[in-house]
């Protein structure tokens, strides 16, 4: 069955990229609309569904007064004739098919305010032969297809236009991959989650992917808040939501300014990849926010701004999981205090470095950070032979850089059966029980957490967490404050023993070029406080 999906998804996309090929549109004209359709032939099957199981039930195919009601109990959109799928197929040749979809959609918001100014209304800039193929080609979606996969091949369709658009298609889409690791590390079994960056909701998706995988209903289990600056990337998000069937909270707004969710404390988890590195943002108008706890960050940089936020949102006991550039992780001077402050809080869990190019917008590698508000609760780790176990005063450092499947010349990801087992080194570290949903068994007897290499599907009976040099390494506070407050997982891990051809000079280039990074920042902040200085020693000349 997933084969047979993945053809599917394969084939639709290629049909649908070749025709934007042969049309005048740029990708970022094209995507919006051709995600609408998907989003549109999704509600018209489980529309016909839902219009099944009302008729067995004995009510007609539509009281008057209570259809739209009816529908809609079922978690169901209500869509009137003008937007059913078959008769949008079925126009003549000479209707002016993009005014219909447009009216389509208008219809459909209009049934379901839950949707108002969600869908797309453009469809009247496509040319009608380029509309006439694309909705020829969503109509070859079966109408038995299983599961979510409704859902998979709008990702699908995300993650491809992602990739064409380049830098603008990083701003809306986090890679599967990174999200699905995220998830399972700060494993969202109940609760309130948030994602003050959200993009198109995929943070959203995986968490309740990861509900449903555990048994259980994901929209009763959680509740899902977003905000996102870009007025069309909400609407991304909302169909994303409604095209897996869920609801959720998603408001357009400038986080660094506006918390509209009054997030400070409120949140069970916390998930993000917000942008990395961005500057002039207006302090002032930050000061005495209580998003911002351990203070402003002198340098012309907000990717501290962001920690804090993440930090401040979570309750007593929250978790947070997100992507943060490197160079945050060894930041010096005024970042490095707040940094020293997070860390002093007990509530840094996880630091995972990830290799590079496994995002579309830059090469770089980045590091994903795992709060846990709860973790100040636990006594402080034992010394002696126990050192190395979970307390209060320990961090987890793993290096992941070494570990991916790589797509294409530019392209990485993580394996379902590598996101387990990284997934996993955490549970073990965490003291819980460890999955095998995907043989991550294998990989951990190869890296020593098993006592002896199990049969393939095997449990992992036996298994318990151990520091693994060029791998992961439990270290506490003491340790942290002996290396300078890094949160570098390199800085903690060492190296394991590699063949001497076993050299990236691409992969240490992109290294060399984060430290640069890092050094650049530090002299600017330094260059700002020497003017300050310059200046005040001038004023009281």
């Amino acid at each position: 069955m997933e084969h047979s999906r993945n053809n599917l998804e394969a084939r639709l996309w290629g049909a649908a990229d070749e025709l934007r090929a042969n049309s005048r549109l740029k990708a970022s004209e094209y995507s919006i609309p051709v995600l609408g359709l998907i989003f549109l032939r999704f509600a018209d099957v489980k529309f016909r569904e839902a219009e099944q199981q009302i008729g067995k039930q004995g009510g007609g195919r539509r009281r008057a007064g209570s259809g739209r009601e009816r529908y809609q109990a079922l978690g169901v959109l209500y869509l009137p004739d003008e937007a059913r799928f078959e008769n949008l197929l079925n126009l003549p040749e000479g209707e002016n098919i993009g005014q219909a979809i447009n009216d389509a959609m208008r219809a459909i918001e209009a049934e379901n305010p839950d949707l108002k100014d969600v869908l797309p209304k453009t469809y009247n800039r496509l040319e009608n032969r380029i509309l006439v193929e694309l909705l020829k080609l969503m109509g070859s979606i079966p109408m038995d297809i299983e599961g979510d996969a409704f859902g998979q091949v709008y990702e699908y369709f995300l993650g491809k236009f992602a990739m064409t658009e380049g830098q603008k298609g990083g701003e809306f889409y986090t890679p599967t991959s990174i999200v699905k690791l995220i998830v399972e590390i700060i494993e969202p079994f109940h609760g309130r989650i948030f994602d003050p960056a959200c993009g198109s909701g995929g943070m959203f998706v995986q968490s309740a992917r990861f509900v449903e995988g555990h048994k259980a209903r994901a929209m009763e289990e959680i509740s899902v808040y977003g905000q996102e600056r870009v007025a069309e990337t909400v609407r991304l998000a909302r169909m994303n939501l409604a095209v897996h069937g869920l609801a959720g909270d998603i408001r357009q707004g400038n986080t660094y300014y506006e918390d509209l969710h009054k997030s400070t404390g409120r949140f069970d988890f916390v998930m993000a990849n917000p942008p990395f590195n961005v500057n002039a943002v207006d302090k002032e108008r930050l000061k005495d926010d209580p998003r911002y706890p351990f203070g402003m960050p002198r340098t012309d940089n907000a990717n501290y701004l962001w920690i804090q936020h993440f930090y401040s949102a979570l309750n007593d006991s929250g978790r947070a999981g997100f992507v943060m550039a490197n160079s945050a992780a060894d930041a010096r001077a005024s970042e490095l205090e707040i940094r020293k402050q997070l860390i002093e809080s007990k509530a840094v869990d996880v630091m995972v470095a990830v290799g590079s190019n496994f995002f579309y917008t830059v090469t770089l590698p980045c590091t994903l950070w795992f709060l846990d508000k709860g973790k100040a609760n636990l006594s402080p780790s034992p010394p002696g032979e126990r050192a190395g176990e979970r307390g209060s005063d320990t961090v987890l450092f793993i290096d992941a850089r070494h570990i991916y499947r790589q797509l294409d010349r530019a392209h990485r990801d993580f394996t379902p059966q590598q996101i387990e087992f990284l997934a996993n080194i955490v549970r073990l570290y965490r003291g819980e029980e460890q999955e095998n949903r995907h043989d991550s068994t294998e990989m951990l007897a190869e890296y020593g957490f098993l006592p002896s290499p199990p049969g393939r599907g095997a449990g992992g009976e036996g298994a318990t967490y151990r520091d693994v040099p060029g791998l992961c390494k439990v270290a506490t506070i003491d340790e942290i404050e002996a290396q300078g407050w890094s949160l570098n997982p390199g800085r903690y891990v060492g190296v394991a023993a590699r063949e001497e051809d076993d050299f990236d000079f691409f992969e240490r280039l992109e290294e060399l070029n984060e430290e640069l990074e890092v050094l650049n920042s530090e002299a600017r902040e330094l260059e700002e406080r020497i003017a300050e200085n310059v200046a005040a020693m001038q004023g009281a000349i």
